[in-house]
């Protein structure tokens, strides 16, 4: 990948501040541009962009192609005359630190029902509309009808509405898509709204020399559209119940592993068509990043699959993946793409052969290395480096678990006052050739401003920041850094 030497930050939209509960990509996400631009940075890493389902997981979304409608930003619809003043009246108060995902769900919906009403005055055969809905028509409407779908039933897992309609037998299909024509109208809406603000705030973001990294999931959530439009491609029985599940084997930190339950992927049947799925997938996210993070890498290689009855994912077995395959294929319909990859966790020689073979950068973490092999000797030139990810506690918070206790009683709070930046500088003094610092980091902030704690369920994905937390002299401090390292 043809990348100079750059530092970066990871945040996730959702964590933007905002008056509605929620980060938004408008002019919140601006500011936030404006803030790496001052501070040097080149990077922005985000996590998935999809519309969040099971535990508000960006891991766990309704689609691998959509885009979450709670980060459309509401102001930049009132610009566009699509809402008024007193549509953005609030009726609740959100907290400011954290996403109350249930209110926010409740208001936004209220109000994005709004502008769709005054959109479909005029804007249903714009041609802007009219040409998005064609360009993405591989994957739009089943999504629409799929989202209709499960607010007309109560959001329930695909699986259990009538066979009917589970198994999408044609008559349900058409006598459904004709019942619910507004609400997957309304879905299409919100899709070409996001993907109008989205890349907009992606050319705001290239225009002022930043990149953005985007993030793509190996699975797809069992109740998504994709497994339910494209169950051939999945392990599921004749009920469409799952068959085979992933996650990781039992491990030092999980003597369970991790069962994700998201369904495996038929990959023989994949490759029969050359991976159509997988190269429309690949496709749309390039049109919304300028790089692809390979969330699992090493699942390409090897993968742990579990069956979709089990509780934990003990009784797992390795089976082999598409490999080197899978990219050749890819590689020769879309050519060379701007891929990296997390190789984080259990990887073998034959994960980092397939690394290698198409030189793809991997990923070092900071508080994964030992701690006499902090220095930049342990960190590869060809590697994203980061103090931490999102599934890490933050810098401080591991600071003050794992290394304050080994320290005299005397030092502590001596320490403590610069350990977040002297791990920083660890960094830029590195020979990798990118960083990446979670805001969190920059920000000094404890394990009460961590993203998620993996095999977790409720709590996670919450952090926000606020807008007055972004102060002048953190973009000063980081930008002498980039000038000292040449970043």
């Amino acid at each position: 990948m043809q990348l100079e030497r750059a530092g970066g930050v990871l945040l996730h939209p959702t964590s933007l501040p905002g008056k509605f509960g929620i980060g938004e990509i408008g002019a919140e996400a601006r500011h936030f541009v404006n803030f790496l631009k001052k501070g040097g940075f080149r990077l922005w890493q985000i996590l998935p962009l999809n519309p969040v389902g099971y535990g508000e997981s960006p891991y766990q979304a309704f689609s691998a192609f959509a885009g979450n409608p709670l980060l459309i930003s509401l102001s930049d619809l009132r610009k566009k005359g699509l809402l008024a003043r007193k549509d953005l009246t609030k009726t609740v108060e959100f907290p400011d630190r954290v996403v109350n995902y249930p209110l926010v769900r409740q208001f936004k919906e209220k109000v994005l029902q709004k502008a769709y009403v005054r959109f479909k005055v005029k804007g249903l055969q714009s041609p802007d509309y009219l040409e998005f809905k064609e360009k993405h028509a591989f994957w739009l409407k089943d999504y629409a009808l799929f989202m209709a779908l499960k607010e007309r039933f109560a959001y329930q897992p695909w699986n259990y509405w009538d066979p009917s309609l589970a198994f999408r037998e044609p008559l349900a299909l058409k006598f459904w898509s004709e019942k619910l024509k507004d609400k997957i109208e309304y879905h299409c809406f919100l899709q070409y709204v996001f993907f109008e603000q989205w890349l907009a705030l992606k050319k705001y973001a290239n225009e002022r020399g930043l990149k953005i990294i985007g993030d793509i999931p190996l699975y797809v959530s069992y109740d998504s559209s994709d497994a339910w439009v494209f169950s051939h491609l999945f392990e599921l029985d004749e009920a469409g119940n799952p068959l085979k599940v992933g996650g990781v084997p039992p491990d030092y930190f999980s003597p369970t592993g991790q069962l994700w339950g998201n369904p495996i992927y038929k990959w023989d049947e994949m490759a029969g068509d050359d991976y159509y799925w997988w190269r429309e997938r690949f496709k749309v996210l390039l049109e919304l990043v300028d790089i692809i993070r390979l969330d699992h890498f090493r699942g390409f290689e090897a993968y742990w699959e579990v069956g979709g009855w089990e509780k934990t994912a003990v009784n797992g077995r390795w089976v082999k993946g598409p490999g080197e395959h899978f990219f050749n294929v890819i590689f020769k319909y879309l050519g060379a793409l701007p891929l990296m990859a997390e190789d984080l966790g259990f990887i073998t020689s034959e994960v980092r052969e397939l690394k290698d073979k198409f030189n793809f950068p991997g990923m070092k973490v900071l508080q994964f290395l030992d701690r006499e092999n902090y220095p930049q000797t342990r960190a590869d030139e060809y590697c994203f480096y980061y103090t931490g990810t999102h599934d890490n506690d933050t810098l401080l918070g591991w600071y003050e678990k794992e290394i304050l206790p080994q320290l005299a009683a005397s030092k502590q709070a001596e320490w403590l006052k610069k350990a977040p930046w002297e791990f920083i500088e660890l960094l830029y003094q590195s020979p990798a050739r990118w960083l990446i610092i979670p805001l969190q980091d920059l920000l000094e902030l404890g394990t009460q401003a961590r993203m998620n704690i993996p095999g977790t369920i409720g709590g996670n994905w919450l952090w926000r920041f606020q807008k007055r937390d972004l102060k002048p002299k953190i973009a000063k401090r980081v930008r002498v850094l980039q000038q000292k390292y040449n970043r």
